[in-house]
């Protein structure tokens, strides 16, 4: 599967790539919204470059009960995650090319540089608590 859209039927199987300490790249969006419906077709060609990695497609309001308060300003934001690790949270320009240097300056770095930068400054440190998408999902899971 190239990019799974999320629902409440297969959240498990992000869970799952995320405790095998696996790739997630989530573009956070909303169904109303026109940027995110233009951005799919770069976040598709961004999926196709990078098989190894596992794209998620999440509407926040559909998905109102993972996401919770975790404050999205702007769409598309990309929420780049290693295991129990966020590398990246924001949003991203239109620009595909962006979200590939992005994605490719992270999965450079080893899982040590990884967790040092985690820690390295209070926003990345905000990420890790309110965007953890691991965490997240074994809170609401059944």
């Amino acid at each position: 599967m190239l990019i799974l859209t999320l629902d409440n039927d297969n959240r498990h199987e992000l869970t799952d790539i995320l405790a095998a300490d696996g790739w997630i790249v989530a573009c956070l969006c909303a169904a109303w919204c026109g940027s995110c419906r233009e951005y799919f077709a770069n976040f598709t060609a961004l999926a196709q470059r990078h098989p190894q990695v596992q794209f998620a497609w999440i509407d926040i309001e559909d998905q109102a009960d993972l996401i919770g308060d975790l404050d999205v300003d702007n769409f598309p934001t990309l929420l780049i995650q290693r295991g129990d690790v966020v590398t990246f949270l924001g949003p991203v320009e239109m620009d595909l090319r962006l979200a590939e240097r992005v994605l490719q300056a992270q999965m450079t770095k080893s899982p040590d540089e990884l967790l040092a930068e985690a820690h390295g400054s209070v926003e990345r440190r905000h990420w890790q608590q309110d965007g953890n998408l691991l965490r997240r999902l074994k809170d609401i899971r059944p």
